[in-house]
């Protein structure tokens, strides 16, 4: 098992990916460093190697998919994950690190949006985007997580073991920092500075694309993390607009002891109705949760113990 394990997910990064990994190695001499990489067709595999690093092969196409396999095959005590476009300085490694090794944080989030990132980002939708997400996850999730979509990061091997990843692209740091929150890990946040690609290196994110499917993520983790809190928003909504529809119709009848409006009458009576069942759906799929609660508790015992047994047998 590594103390340390640098994780970098790469593709179509040869302009910058020697120098990142070059950078890690001076700041973290004990730490091992990891580069995937993605399916690069600029060599960015090799010159990687060259520079000293572990180098191994991701054929399924994007981030999600890239740390799924990382933290599938990496044993490590810690493992600090980063891009490998040096947008993220090196130097803030060691104080991530130690947040984990002596600290015990389970995550530790590379905080940009505190310093130089909304100067150095010359992509005012990123800058927009960034603040957006933010504010919606810490309000939805009531967390304080300072950069939500960073892609600088420190984490336990509790997290990373127990840490089902389910999204395939750049949607993934906002899973990480949910799951982090709901299942009551220790977050810790270090203020970074942060700096823009090197001329000629592109960044692979598609600012409409990407944030559409970040907003939709929003919405999945809301669903099946707070299914109680979602479905009554929508079963209020129909209850609403059915009750706002129906009554000019009872008014009407009210009045005058007819109900020429049966179809708006019979519709409303559906809309009330599904707003009950997807209440009644919260509800039951909010025990359900209590229930998944209780078996993460007892996994993330069994993944302690199993990383107390590496450390002993790693100590001889």
């Amino acid at each position: 098992m590594d103390k340390i394990a640098v994780l970098i997910p790469c593709y179509n990064e040869a302009k910058t990916i020697r120098k990142v990994v070059l950078d890690f190695h001076q700041v973290l001499p004990e730490a091992v460093i990891y580069v995937y990489d993605n399916n690069s067709t600029d060599g960015t595999g090799d010159i990687a190697r060259e520079a000293g690093a572990i180098v191994r092969p991701e054929h399924m196409q994007g981030k999600g998919n890239v740390i799924r396999r990382m933290f599938r095959e990496i044993e490590a005590r810690c493992y600090v994950l980063v891009d490998g476009d040096d947008t993220y300085p090196a130097e803030s490694a060691p104080e991530m690190a130690a947040r984990v090794l002596e600290d015990e944080a389970d995550m530790v989030i590379g905080d940009r949006l505190s310093s130089t990132y909304f100067t150095e980002n010359k992509r005012p939708f990123h800058n927009f985007g960034n603040s957006l997400v933010r504010g919606t996850i810490n309000h939805l999730f009531h967390s304080d997580i300072l950069d939500i979509m960073t892609g600088y990061r420190a984490f336990s091997y509790r997290f990373v073991k127990t840490y089902p990843v389910l999204s395939k692209g750049f949607e993934i740091e906002t899973d990480m920092s949910v799951h982090a929150i709901y299942r009551n890990m220790l977050i810790s946040n270090v203020v970074v500075t942060y700096r823009d690609r090197p001329a000629g290196s592109e960044s692979k994110l598609n600012t409409g694309r990407d944030g559409i499917k970040v907003l939709m993520t929003i919405a999945r983790l809301y669903k099946n993390y707070k299914p109680l809190s979602f479905f009554t928003i929508l079963a209020l909504i129909l209850m609403a607009l059915s009750i706002i529809f129906v009554t000019p119709v009872l008014r009407e009848f009210l009045t005058t002891g007819l109900v020429p409006r049966f179809p708006t009458l019979i519709t409303c009576l559906f809309g009330m109705l599904a707003g009950l069942l997807l209440f009644i759906c919260g509800l039951i799929l909010s025990s359900l949760q209590e229930k998944d609660k209780r078996d993460f508790e007892y996994q993330l015992v069994e993944t302690e113990a199993r990383f107390m047994h590496a450390c002993s047998v790693e100590r001889g």
